[in-house]
């Protein structure tokens, strides 16, 4: 038995899927709440773009703001990092997704229970080698040490202390604390070294145990924590890694179905050479992340998190191009990722469909402009060549991503494979002009005067009284003129009223801003817009109409209530709606933008592709029955977290307060918003789809009436039924029949009108066909047929070929002023020099235009119809010249 065949019969070969159940289950018979893994979507943590560690979703329970039973924890948490994108594939471990097996203790154990349970483990439940096993720790821990070689029995010789670099956790402020590292000696086939410091791939690190105790103060200062924390990760990968004895990550015994369907695809095998391999372990990467990055409702866009799983779509199909794949292969892909990962996450295969049609619909996308942009990529490649520069234009790189659509991490890629880069400060400077652009567009278009643009000296938040009351008198606290403070504001004058407290809504929050009237003894001023700063100060926009409005005096403002009462009801129907897609569509279904104006709602949510007719009124239907269930709406002032285990919704871009308004509508919509509503569902009234359609790549918009405007569309559409009945000269209820009727009638007069046009035909090509002209050995029909189209040009040539292999025909036609040209040509002429597509060139400039086409059909167009005998008198020259 060899060396390696010993190793793997003492640890008795586990693959990946077992090693994680016997982790979770070794951790769960230590009284640690056994968690599934969270999706890679962070609920309610703007600071994480994707969840990128074990710890990451628990940071509430180790901040004390949750509570866990007997406070320790084990999970498989699957995590997605790009930060080292550029290297998957180049390198066997780096890879976007991975698994991290961890426990935690919240307060609970410590360094000694931590310590004692991963030796366990690792020599006992999986069977690894003690003597194979290194250990780091801080250098200042001797706790961590003693407990290692006194209680353990670790040898001194296999225990290194190292300094904060290596054995020490923390960020500028906050909790921190050292950490030890448990290593594992792969043996001399992965290279030389005589510890972990030397040889990283020989001494491969496989489980770090932080032991958080300090909190680092704002002076630098460590201060001891009341209630240390344990934190530990493991790779799940790598764990497998060694237990199979693989040398590298892509060649677990797991993912040999995946190598072969790649293998499959190209012709390639896995090992040929170094090109070849970093193409598959790039694809068998991407591919997991992308398949769990679409299951937890990412869909590609250019922003966020959307924007990195469109990188890694197209950075895999990029890959699969390389290998010569030819056409869409993710989903082959796909597919192999569920096979390995259904067993511990069965909802992948309920959701297959889904990221099928997400996966393959980017792959098609991308493939439309990937062979134009890498086309004008190596063009732009070449001429810095020949100009002897390694130093791409970052204009020229601007205009690919900007007009072509190609993306500038791809562009880096592709340029650093041929050892060059891009002027990268240029293309930043470019792309923050085109923003500045577009702010400067929504400026001049808003009316609005920004806070920039605004001089005054307030910052204390304006009171919001008008969740309420429409009506409310507030002191003047500041006007304005021009952005400049002044005294007063006199009738015929534009300016702003900031006042200390108000009943009118700023805009915000999607929400447009409400409008009304302002009283000040005999003064007078509509109220025609209202922002705010992000001090919450209220800006109050107004046309005084009568008499002076003074500062520093009370003035009475009354809201539209028309107006607020509209808005009101939309706002709360783009709660309901926000559920009725999630029921409808999938949880994947999440915000991205909404405008809640009086006439109409507009509500922007993720999702893959249009609805169908069939959805929309399934849509539809949930909202109006969710009105006439008459839901009582009810708010409540919140902590954040509080609001989110009680299972409000959220969205994640927004940056919320401490504590955080919540609007419930019975139990059917829970969410955080500062919006104003109605009082019970009832009120919205009826609400009707208008409108659903795709406003950018994975983004969806829905437009919807609700209320009074509801009611204005029916009553508009009953007005013309009944202009309809009146015209058809029917009652209301036969319009349908009659209307049907008057169809049926048109669809046979089409038809006679087609026999009748096609015996026109057939007699015209007969009489054409009589008059032919031989010209060594080709047919050759040059004739006019003035008023007809272009279309019925094409039908009258084919009808003239009738079979025949010798044939030229060039047909024209003046009709309504214009000229049309078509010419076909038979494939045994075309081999003999005569092409359509010169041909009728050739004829369509005498006539004033031109044209082109196929060798054996083409057409043209022109202008002048008095020069079409001329140019048909020049057929038979054309062929002769040709021929001879």
């Amino acid at each position: 038995m060899t060396a390696k065949e010993e190793v793997l019969k003492k640890m008795h070969y586990i693959g990946l899927n077992a090693l994680r159940t016997k982790f979770l289950d070794f951790f769960e018979s230590q009284d640690h709440t056994r968690l599934e893994s969270f999706s890679l979507v962070p609920d309610n943590d703007p600071s994480l773009l994707l969840i990128n560690a074990g710890m990451a979703p628990l940071k509430a329970y180790f901040l004390g703001e949750k509570k866990m039973a007997h406070d320790r924890a084990t999970s498989a948490q699957r995590c997605v990092r790009t930060a080292d994108i550029d290297n998957v594939g180049k390198t066997a471990r780096h890879a976007t997704f991975f698994e991290m097996l961890g426990n935690f203790s919240f307060g609970n154990y410590f360094k000694t229970e931590a310590i004692h349970w991963a030796w366990t483990f690792l020599t006992e439940v999986i069977g690894l080698d003690p003597q194979r096993l290194w250990i780091t720790v801080y250098q200042d821990d001797d706790e961590a040490y003693r407990i290692w070689t006194e209680e353990i029995g670790v040898a001194t010789a296999q225990m290194l202390r190292l300094g904060k670099d290596d054995n020490f956790w923390e960020l500028e402020q906050g909790p921190c604390g050292p950490c030890s590292e448990i290593h594992y000696d792969r043996g001399p086939a992965y290279g030389e070294g005589a510890d972990p410091t030397e040889n990283s791939d020989r001494f491969m690190e496989i489980w770090n145990l932080v032991f958080t105790q300090f909190n680092r103060e704002a002076d630098g200062s460590y201060t001891p924590l009341a209630h240390p924390n344990i934190d530990t990760g493991m790779g799940l990968e790598r764990l497998a890694l060694i237990c199979e004895d693989k040398p590298n990550i892509f060649e677990l015994d797991e993912f040999m179905p995946l190598r072969r369907t790649i293998a499959g695809l190209c012709g390639k095998e896995y090992g040929d050479d170094e090109r070849v391999n970093e193409s598959f372990r790039v694809i068998i990467d991407h591919s997991k992340a992308i398949t769990f990055l679409v299951w937890d409702g990412v869909v590609p866009s250019n922003e966020g998190r959307g924007y990195v799983l469109r990188r890694l779509l197209r950075r895999a199909a990029r890959h699969g191009r390389l290998l010569g794949i030819d056409g869409a292969f993710l989903t082959r892909t796909v597919d192999e990722i569920i096979a390995v990962y259904g067993e511990e996450y069965p909802a992948l295969q309920d959701a297959r469909e889904r990221i099928h049609t997400v996966v393959s619909r980017e792959e098609q996308a991308f493939a439309q402009t990937i062979d134009q942009g890498l086309a004008l990529l190596n063009e732009l490649m070449d001429e810095s060549d020949a100009a002897g520069s390694d130093v791409l234009d970052g204009a020229r790189v601007f205009r690919l991503y900007d007009t072509f659509g190609f993306p500038f991490d791809l562009t880096k890629e592709i340029a650093a494979e041929r050892h060059k880069s891009v002027d990268e400060g240029d293309f930043k400077r470019r792309m923050e002009e085109q923003r500045e652009r577009s702010r400067t567009r929504r400026k001049e278009t808003s009316g609005w005067e920004t806070e920039e643009q605004v001089h005054v000296a307030l910052d204390e938040a304006t009171v919001f009284l008008g969740y309420d009351t429409l009506e409310a008198e507030g002191e003047v606290l500041a006007l304005l003129r021009d952005g400049e403070e002044v005294d007063d504001l006199h009738a015929g004058e534009h300016g702003i009223v900031i006042l200390n407290q108000t009943p009118f809504y700023a805009q915000g929050g999607g929400q447009v801003a409400d409008r009304g009237t302002m009283t000040q003894g005999d003064a007078q001023a509509d109220v025609v817009d209202v922002q705010k700063d992000k001090n919450e100060v209220v800006f109050h926009t107004v046309d005084v109409t009568e008499g002076t409005l003074t500062k520093k005096a009370p003035i009475a403002g009354h809201v539209d209530a028309d107006r607020r009462n509209d808005t009101r009801r939309n706002h709360s129907a783009t709660h309901l709606l926000d559920e009725a897609l999630r029921e409808v569509l999938g949880d994947h279904v999440k915000q991205a933008g909404s405008l809640v104006d009086p006439e109409r709602l507009r509500f922007d949510f993720t999702h893959f592709e249009a609805l169908t007719p069939e959805q929309i009124e399934e849509v539809e239907a949930i909202v109006n029955r969710a009105i006439f269930d008459s839901y009582p709406v009810t708010t409540q002032v919140l902590p954040l977290a509080q609001a989110m285990d009680e299972g409000a919704i959220g969205l994640f871009e927004d940056k919320y307060h401490d504590e955080v308004r919540v609007v419930s509508m019975g139990d059917f919509s829970k969410e955080l918003c500062g919006g104003t509503h109605v009082d019970n569902t009832a009120q919205v009234q009826v609400f009707r789809i208008l409108q659903e359609q795709g406003v950018s790549s994975g983004v969806r918009r829905i437009e919807a009436v609700t209320g009074r405007a509801a009611y204005r569309l029916m009553r508009e559409q009953d007005d013309q039924i009944d202009s309809i009945a009146r015209f058809l000269r029917v009652p209301r209820e036969n319009v349908e029949g009659r209307l049907q009727g008057l169809l049926d009638e048109n669809r046979d007069m089409k038809r006679e009108i087609a026999s009748y046009e096609a015996r026109i035909a057939d007699a015209l090509s007969k009489k054409m066909a009589e008059e032919t002209v031989e010209i060594q050995g080709a047919t050759v029909i040059a004739r006019r047929a003035d008023g007809k189209s272009m279309n019925e040009l094409k039908d009258l040539a084919d009808a003239l070929k009738n079979g025949r292999d010798d044939c030229l025909i060039a047909l024209a036609s003046a009709a309504e002023g214009k000229v049309y040209w078509v010419v076909s040509v038979a494939s045994a002429l075309v081999e003999r020099g005569l092409k359509a597509g010169d041909l009728v060139k050739a004829l369509a400039m005498q006539t004033g235009g031109n044209g082109g086409g196929r060798p054996n059909f083409a057409t043209a167009g022109g202008k002048d119809p008095e020069k079409i005998d001329a140019a048909l008198a020049s057929v038979n020259e054309w062929v002769e010249e040709k021929l001879s």
